[in-house]
């Protein structure tokens, strides 16, 4: 099946993106790179994403609040 957007497609492969504030980002390999994001994680299946992002994302926060409330 083929997908029109690259968002939806389960078989896909996506690379994590991190901002300055520390929010992250599933993005699909064959997108260009949005700027302000950098590649924190090797292109992989959407599965192993959330698996990565479920050990590595502790908050919603975006870390200049987080910083502030601390």
């Amino acid at each position: 099946m083929e997908f029109s957007n690259p968002f939806d497609n389960p078989q896909g492969l996506f690379a994590i993106l991190q901002n300055e504030n520390g929010q992250y980002s599933l993005w699909p390999a064959q997108c260009a790179q949005p700027a302000g994001w950098r590649q924190v994680c090797e292109p992989q299946s959407q599965e192993a994403c959330q698996q990565w992002l479920s050990e590595n994302w502790q908050t919603l926060i975006p870390s200049h609040f987080a910083e502030e409330n601390a």
